[in-house]
């Protein structure tokens, strides 16, 4: 780069291109606004509308990755993870108080929603699809007794999966889209008290986004009916994945008027559904909204038949080698290891002490027979 012109190389021809005094200016402002554009698209968050005192979030713009989040849930809910959360977000809370109720709601096609009365919100990279399995077969088996509540629903794809007492409470819960379309038409539904505004009740890809609001609607009716659940001591389970606007998006555009007005009225019910669980589960619930535009990756479950023939599990060897061991082999290994370290030492000074035992003095059964010979 010389004053004024630029060296630019061109089939092995080198050549100086005479540049005027506003090109470098332009050059600079379209760059910014390149970046300012390329920072704004991946806009995604995760956001706390409600927590407890003792579930602290700290104000910070620390970008958490996607595949973290189930982690986050655990950790949030008092329960151990296998790795580090290596994330300042999240503070280390009380040991023997945890929430009630964790519940996630996952917002397909909007990297943002306004939602201002918040506790915490924090930038969300690497947006990959995740699931809460892990953390309901914790709770599961934690507290397998109490039978909790667990329940995670995908209204759009009729995804629902429930366990313990869920199966009693959101019995009536209308799941597939064919029901929440007919429990629309039905008094007391959210087509009622919701300005509609620019949106259609006739429209497709309305009526799904009018579905998931009416089963956010349903799952506040129908805990209010069934209190006696929070206040029991098993924590609660929800995930919720919603994907209405992102059907919008692709039917109307992200600039068009029945998106705005669908972003409108999702942002005051979500906060409005968090305001409720709050309140039902005492004050003790944390509530989580993560918007994403699009996940990078379909998420796809691995099912396996019983049937399945049984082949060699670790197909990356052809030795059938075992496994690294887990993050508890050096926990079971301490305990074994002093553990015989322990019982060894026991039978050395038990053998010991028999060994130089004087029968006459220290074993009563030697005396019993003494007296009796003698008596005899």
């Amino acid at each position: 780069m010389t004053s004024g012109g630029q060296l630019i190389r061109a089939a092995g021809v080198v050549r100086l291109v005479k540049m005027s005094p506003d090109t470098v200016p332009r050059m600079k402002t379209l760059f910014v606004a390149l970046f300012l554009t390329i920072a704004g698209v991946n806009g995604d968050s995760l956001t706390i509308l409600q927590a407890p005192d003792y579930v602290s979030f700290q104000k910070g713009d620390w970008p958490i990755s996607g595949e973290k989040i189930p982690d986050l849930v655990a950790l949030s809910m008092g329960f151990s993870v296998q790795g580090d959360l290596l994330w300042p977000g999240l503070k280390a809370g009380p040991l023997f108080q945890r929430p009630r109720a964790n519940v996630l709601v996952v917002v397909r096609g909007a990297d943002s929603l306004a939602l201002p009365q918040s506790v915490a919100s924090y930038p969300l990279e690497n947006p990959v699809p995740f699931t809460l399995d892990s953390v309901a077969e914790t709770v599961h088996s934690l507290f397998a007794e109490d039978t909790p509540v667990v329940l995670q629903l995908a209204p759009s794809e009729e995804r629902l999966y429930m366990l313990g007492k869920a199966n009693a409470v959101f019995e009536d819960l209308p799941v597939t889209l064919q029901q929440i379309r007919a429990r629309l038409s039905q008094d007391g539904s959210v087509l009622s008290s919701l300005p509609l505004n620019s949106l259609s009740r006739n429209a497709e890809a309305d009526l799904l986004f009018l579905s998931e609001v009416q089963v956010l609607h349903d799952i506040t009716a129908l805990l209010q009916r069934h209190r006696h659940l929070a206040k029991d001591h098993s924590p609660d389970l929800y995930s919720l994945e919603l994907s209405g606007l992102e059907e919008l998006s692709r039917r109307y555009g992200a600039d068009s008027q029945q998106y705005r007005d669908a972003s409108a009225i999702l942002a005051s019910v979500l906060l409005k559904f968090a305001e409720d669980v709050y309140g039902l589960y005492g004050n003790s619930a944390v509530v989580e909204v993560v918007t994403v535009k699009s996940f990078e990756a379909p998420l796809t479950r691995k099912s396996r038949s019983i049937l399945e023939s049984k082949q060699i599990s670790n197909t990356d060897s052809p030795y059938n080698l075992a496994y690294k061991y887990n993050f508890d082999y050096p926990v079971i290994f301490n305990i074994v290891l002093w553990l015989m370290i322990a019982l060894a030492l026991a039978v050395i000074a038990t053998s010991y002490t028999m060994w130089n035992m004087d029968p006459g003095y220290d074993s009563i059964i030697y005396r019993m027979t003494n007296q009796k010979i003698r008596m005899d």
